[in-house]
């Protein structure tokens, strides 16, 4: 990496008597970061000009020379301020160039925030920042993220069209389909479900409300308390606080539904939007803009989150672990936009999280019992086709990274359980629906969040039950007629509540 700065300190008055000083100051400072780290020498041109002192700082292997504009300024204010009665007034960057070394050629141009211009040879990178007038850019590591993203952008230039990484690692015998009718339709003809009235939602009748507690219920009476996980009740909204943590808000911001408040509860603040909904009974949507604050939290995207919001900071007892909690009260919201299909990819679902956090040893058998929970209940009681395979983990997609984690070794990392869908076409040709996954996340948020044991070394993870794809999967192969499914289900079902009929 190769780094040039040219900076501009104004101070409260004429300093050539006093340049002598601060250029001595300058080169102490400068032979004492040159013993601190490795690379070649820095080079400093410095001139003066009445109020102002031009310094100009370049870097050869070595890493970014902004950092050293404030310790210059902190010490000409420490040991001249109160000599001479020194200030610096304005602290200006004329400009700021970096170069350096990408690992693949860019395929097509971008923009990034802050940056003035980006330029390419071959698989060498210059950005260009002029007139910077934001410390914050220089200050809060905005140069060293714009760098890091860069390379993300470029390597995701290269990913996309690429299919997810998947290799099946178990899959059960072919089963006998029953019918290969797209359930959600003949449930939407039949009345079972209807479309309501806001993009991607259902509204669930009777009918299909007991298959899906059916299904509830498996997950209860056969994973959730068996394996001792206790439930909790988290809030339906995610802070962008949290987000940041998980990196979920910077990797699918385009899939939340994003929560305003009003900024005010005062009724008359609120007069003029009433008056014009009363008066033409259409929603004043300017008005109603000007009314509420911008968003600060988002509906429930997955429940993990706020459960390691709960747990931030806080120091737990060895004895405790492994910790086996879940949620169930939380409805999902993602925005599917044009993939919207019936049960199966809507806007809003209702999914069971189970969240483990422990030992690498404690969750590796977690793991391994919850797999063996689900075999119980995909094979002998709702008797699926299905498989599982390791994927891309849903932590690396969802903060827009890429690859695997743990490739070798497969205990970090994510395993999706797949389903076959009649309907869809044949086996070999046609897309399965992920409809359950389950995850170890390394100490990835519990770094994030701080979470710390007495003195073991913790991991965590997680596994997201959505029970409408449980639905989907299990009605795509075995149909609605209950008499044609397996005996074990059916008796948890029980009878199907009688059709209602509308005239």
């Amino acid at each position: 990496m190769k780094a040039k700065l040219k900076s501009v300190y104004t101070f409260n008055t004429d300093i050539s008597d006093y340049f002598k000083e601060i250029k001595g100051l300058l080169i102490d400072i400068k032979e004492k970061q040159e013993e601190k780290k490795e690379g070649k020498p820095i080079i400093f041109n410095i001139e003066q000009k009445g109020k102002k002192l031009h310094l100009e700082i370049i870097y050869v292997d070595r890493s970014y020379p902004h950092q050293l504009l404030f310790e210059i300024r902190n010490r000409i204010k420490t040991e001249f301020g109160k000599k001479y009665h020194l200030t610096i007034k304005e602290l200006e960057v004329p400009l700021y160039e970096i170069e350096f070394e990408l690992d693949k050629e860019p395929l097509a141009p971008f923009e990034l925030p802050f940056v003035d211009e980006i330029k390419y040879d071959d698989t060498r990178c210059l950005l260009l920042f002029r007139d910077v007038k934001e410390e914050r850019v220089l200050q809060k590591q905005y140069v060293n993220r714009i760098v890091k993203r860069i390379k993300e952008k470029i390597e995701l230039q290269h990913y996309i069209g690429k299919a997810e990484f998947s290799e099946i690692l178990w899959a059960s015998e072919k089963k006998d389909m029953i019918w290969n009718k797209d359930p959600s339709k003949e449930m939407f003809e039949n009345g079972w479900i209807a479309q309501a009235k806001t993009k991607g939602k259902w509204f669930f009748g009777p009918q299909f409300v007991k298959i899906l507690r059916a299904m509830e219920k498996l997950v209860l009476t056969e994973i959730a308390e068996p394996l001792k996980f206790n439930e909790v009740i988290e809030p339906h909204h995610e802070s962008f606080s949290t987000l940041l943590r998980t990196g979920h808000l910077e990797g699918v911001p385009m899939e939340y539904y994003y929560v305003c408040e009003p900024k005010t509860r005062t009724p008359e603040d609120w007069e003029d939007f009433i008056d014009y909904l009363k008066i033409t009974k259409e929603i004043p949507i300017e008005i109603l803009k000007e009314k509420i604050s911008p968003p600060n939290a988002i509906n429930c995207y997955v429940q993990c989150p706020n459960i390691y919001e709960f747990f931030s900071g806080k120091t737990i007892g060895d004895d405790q672990f492994p910790l086996l909690v879940f949620d169930k009260a939380a409805v999902s919201n993602r925005y599917e936009s044009g993939g919207r299909h019936g049960i199966e990819r809507m806007d809003e679902f209702h999914r069971i999280e189970l969240v483990y956090i422990g030992t690498k040893g404690q969750l590796i058998e977690v793991k391994d019992k919850l797999i063996e929970k689900y075999k119980l209940i995909f094979n002998e009681i709702l008797d699926l086709e299905w498989r599982m395979s390791w994927v891309t983990p849903f932590y690396l997609q969802h903060s827009g990274q890429l690859g695997l984690d743990d490739n070798i070794e497969r205990i970090k990392g994510t395993i999706d359980f797949e389903a076959y869908l009649p309907y869809r076409g044949s086996r070999e040709d046609s897309e399965w629906l992920e409809f359950q996954n389950l995850s170890i996340l390394g100490d990835k948020y519990i770094r994030a969040f701080n979470i710390k044991a007495q003195r073991l070394e913790l991991w965590s993870g997680c596994s997201g039950i959505g029970l409408e794809r449980w639905c989907a999967a299990f009605l795509s192969q075995k149909g609605l007629n209950p008499n044609d499914w397996p005996n074990k289900f059916r008796k948890i079902v029980g009878d199907l509540p009688k059709q209602i009929v509308f005239y």
